[in-house]
């Protein structure tokens, strides 16, 4: 089944059994993945809604940051918690191991040497690994292997 199609039928779910902040943080999703659609005049594919997702993720890992500093933390629990339900629907994440040899494969195949090539290794790496892997441990690992 197709991801958007698993996130509609978890929708479904969530109402009949009564679950308002998972029905409300995939509600926002769908949102989100039709606004995407729309913007784009496109039809999303699992790929563009893993991206969408992770997009949704990084800014909810940005709230709860900024909220804690606040002394926010009723807004950074629930942030927390559909941040939660969000990462129900991504793909097992690869591990910094995984990630850093990933990264050298890649780094070796394009040639690439020194921090001039970030961004031509980025946009292979990103090709490779998105929805996979976060992308702030991907970067890191791309500076570490054009550092050495």
């Amino acid at each position: 089944m197709a991801l958007k199609a698993q996130i509609t039928e978890d929708m479904k779910t969530a109402m009949r059994a009564r679950q308002s902040e998972r029905l409300a943080t995939i509600r926002l999703l769908l949102a989100a993945l039709k606004q995407k659609e729309v913007d784009e005049r496109i039809e999303l594919d699992d790929a563009a809604v893993i991206g969408v997702i992770d997009k949704l993720i990084k800014q909810r890992k940005d709230s709860i940051e900024a909220f804690r500093k606040a002394e926010r933390h009723d807004l950074a629990d629930k942030e927390a918690a559909e941040m939660a339900v969000l990462q129900d629907y991504l793909p097992a994440r690869m591990s910094g191991d995984e990630i850093a040899s990933a990264v050298r494969a890649i780094v070796s195949s394009l040639g690439a040497k020194g921090p001039g090539d970030m961004g031509k290794v980025m946009g292979a790496v990103k090709s490779q690994l998105a929805g996979k892997a976060d992308m702030a441990q991907v970067s890191a690992a791309v500076k570490a292997a054009l550092a050495g």
